[in-house]
């Protein structure tokens, strides 16, 4: 076993080497990773690490943290796919974000809390964090992770439909065929939404990508966006509409994803302007 000085170093190196495999440049990301110990939220070890590419679990030899400072997913019910996800993904996801101190973050997905511990290091004491988990267990282990720290609230229940107080950030951590009014509403103005969109296929590793993760900017009644990186990641429960995902399975055929600057609500326009159309809602280039 490593010491905890050793650890300590090991967690730095490791915040270093994620958000540079994710492309990240806030040195305040980096601080926020090498910060928040990743044992103390994914459960006594040994751990069910997995591994790509082919998928399968592989069994860490002991319960040693040093196995989770890599760029790796930690199982968390392994015989159900979910997992502490990769951590390279959330840094260039956290980092496309820009949490800034004092933010109100709520983040969908939350699993069992430990990317929202990042994010209330990056929003600081005058943040706060609101953390949703459909998955009862999961909640309840990431609430028994937050004991005793006031600045983050764990929800159980389905985060397109759970109510929050007005959102600096969304960070949505699920699949999801489309945006929910409740997250597009619930942005502050200048308020960013993370918002991954995935096809039913996305988690059986098409060769073709079934996935893609926008950023979302409120700007009055309007939404900017923009592609950040492709996804392959476990479906939003509430957010799985067949005529979105028929539109997105549709859409990405047109690898024109990085060419999106607008989301539009209600009738989207004309059909030579859209990356997706979809009821109620599209994806334009202008």
């Amino acid at each position: 076993m490593l010491s905890e000085a050793e650890l300590t170093l090991l967690r730095r190196i490791y915040a270093r080497q994620v958000t540079f495999a994710g492309g990240a440049t806030s040195p305040a990301l980096v601080d926020a990773f090498a910060a928040v110990r990743r044992e103390d939220f994914v459960g006594p070890g040994p751990w069910p690490i997995f591994r790509w590419p082919g998928g399968g679990y592989r069994t860490t030899p002991d319960a040693d943290p040093l196995y989770l400072y890599a760029d790796v997913l930690v199982g968390l019910i392994p015989e159900r796919m979910l997992n502490n996800g990769q951590p390279s993904g959330h840094a260039a996801w956290l980092d496309s974000v820009g949490i800034r101190p004092a933010d109100h973050v709520v983040h969908v997905g939350a699993g069992v809390g430990y990317y929202s511990a990042i994010m209330a290091e990056l929003a600081g004491p005058a943040g706060r964090v609101t953390a949703i988990e459909f998955d009862p267990e999961l909640a309840a282990r990431a609430t028994a992770n937050f004991r005793g720290r006031p600045e983050v609230t764990v929800i159980e229940g389905d985060g397109s439909l759970v109510a929050f107080e007005p959102a600096d950030v969304i960070y949505v951590n699920a699949g999801a065929t489309r945006p929910a009014d409740a997250w597009l509403d619930g942005l502050k103005d200048g308020g960013r939404l993370l918002l991954p969109l995935t096809t039913d296929r996305n988690f059986q590793m098409a060769a073709a990508p079934q996935g893609v993760v926008l950023l979302i900017e409120r700007r009055g009644d309007d939404f900017l966006a923009r592609f950040v990186s492709h996804i392959a990641v476990f479906p939003c429960e509430g957010m799985r509409d067949p005529a979105s995902e028929q539109a997105l399975s549709q859409a990405l055929k047109t690898p024109r994803w990085g060419e999106v600057t607008r989301l539009y609500r209600g009738e989207p326009p004309a059909a030579d302007r859209c990356w997706l159309q979809a009821p109620g809602w599209g994806l334009a280039y202008a």
